[in-house]
């Protein structure tokens, strides 16, 4: 166990974040000097989880966050500072519905089978002027701004800057691009255990909009923060290994795309409960806006809409892009760090469970013919739509885990009432003439 005082005087570290992640992928903190840090490391540090977005009441005891020690970060870029991830306990026991929580009892689950698994997550973000409304390059105009060489160098500072703390952390990453919407970027580090992946998944999300904020930008991982142009997603790159021989439990050269029979079963799983997990991969209203949007400026989604897979074919829910692993691409940028690991390993270890059978592989351009696989299950038009498949799912509910799923569900029924009480301007375009 890292002792954090001795953490504080070795790093010349003054104050600590003590952070957790609420339900709706909310990053909250208490900013504590070093010299209380020993009390807090042993006792946790006091929130009311009312106050946040957790299913709790004004009433319920104080919440505390105990730093879970060996996740701290000094932040490369405030150095008297260090941040560390909690576990949310109440009354002396885990907060069962706190999104670290569920994860770290589905590892415990799969570590039981004898598995770890592991992930790489590719986020993207936009960077946008301060108020949120534009690109903050007005250069980048591009009909198909991927990968554009100028645009990507125009936002040096602020990419380079992250990856070389990236670097400096000790987490390999290996490319930056502009990705494919103009002010769109993505970053990518090496795959890691479920959740070390999570919590450096939570601290890449503070980080990349404390270090625009330097700048004078505004980074946002929205969805569809812009219309017309492709949205930000968030694909996970899946892999398990056994825990005796260390082996990738997914590889088998022998079997159809290196896929074994066990990575079947565990894609059969992703397959079977895709409709439901939507709602914890896709959570927001403005998320259907992403996997269910017309053709982008530059002609393509890049994002779902129906439950396929195939091989090394971009237009798919899943592709299988190597021996060994496979790729999820529904998530977006406003997926729970903790609850997108969480959410993959309890489809994944009902699938081995069940030796669930992923169903037919299709290698068609599904942008372009879709419309020719029958049977395939469309992926939610709305979060309500999402929200009643994860409901109609009991057995995804059971291994989330039921206080978790109450409470989740609840609070995102309660989000799907405001957004419908919302009066907007469409409505007087459209109506206020008929």
């Amino acid at each position: 166990m890292t002792d954090l005082a001795a953490f504080a005087r070795e790093k010349g570290v003054k104050y600590f974040m003590i952070s957790y992640t609420d339900l709706f992928g909310a990053q909250r903190a208490k900013l504590v000097p070093a010299s209380a840090i020993a009390e807090m490391q042993a006792g946790g540090a006091g929130f009311a989880g009312f106050a946040t977005h957790l299913d709790l009441t004004p009433a319920h005891p104080d919440m505390l966050a105990v730093p879970d020690a060996p996740s701290v970060i000094q932040l490369p870029w405030k150095k008297d500072v260090a941040w560390v991830a909690s576990n949310c306990v109440m009354e002396g026991a885990d907060l069962a519905q706190a999104p670290r929580n569920v994860l770290a009892r589905l590892i415990a689950e799969a570590a039981e089978m004898g598995l770890e698994v592991k992930t790489g997550v590719e986020p993207e973000f936009f960077l946008l002027t301060p108020d949120g409304l534009s690109i903050s390059d007005a250069a980048d105009t591009a009909a198909k701004p991927c990968y554009d060489q100028q645009a990507v160098m125009r936002r040096y500072d602020v990419i380079a800057e992250i990856c070389d703390y990236m670097l400096e952390l000790g987490w390999e990453p290996y490319q930056n691009d502009h990705e494919d919407a103009n002010g769109q970027f993505e970053m990518n580090w090496k795959y890691d255990g479920a959740m070390a992946s999570a919590d450096k998944h939570s601290f890449f999300k503070f980080m990349v909009k404390s270090v625009a904020e330097k700048h004078g930008l505004r980074a946002t991982f929205m969805p569809k923060p812009i219309q017309g142009l492709t949205g930000n997603g968030c694909h996970a790159h899946i892999s398990v290994w056994d825990t005796k021989t260390g082996r990738n439990a997914f590889a088998d050269d022998t079997k159809e795309l290196g896929l074994s029979d066990s990575g079947r079963a565990f894609l059969g799983g992703i397959m079977k409960h895709a409709s439901a997990l939507a709602v914890i991969t896709n959570p927001t209203v403005n998320s259907y806006k992403r996997i269910n949007a017309p053709r982008t400026l530059s002609g393509a989604t890049w994002a779902p809409n129906t439950v396929t897979w195939t091989g090394n074919n971009r237009t798919h829910m899943v592709r299988v892009p190597g021996p060994g692993r496979f790729e999820l691409r529904l998530p977006d940028g406003a997926v729970n760090p903790y609850l997108l690991q969480a959410v993959i390993i309890a489809a994944g270890l009902s699938g081995l469970k069940t030796n669930a059978d992923p169903g037919p592989r299709h290698d068609i351009d599904m942008y372009a013919e879709g419309h020719k696989i029958e049977g395939a299950p469309k992926l939610p038009l709305n979060l309500l739509d999402a929200i009643r498949a994860y409901d109609a799912d009991p057995g995804l509910k059971a291994a989330m885990g039921e206080e978790f799923s109450a409470g989740y569900l609840k609070l995102k029924m309660q989000e799907w009432n405001a957004f419908v009480n919302h009066f907007s301007h469409w409505e007087r375009d459209n109506t206020l003439d008929i």
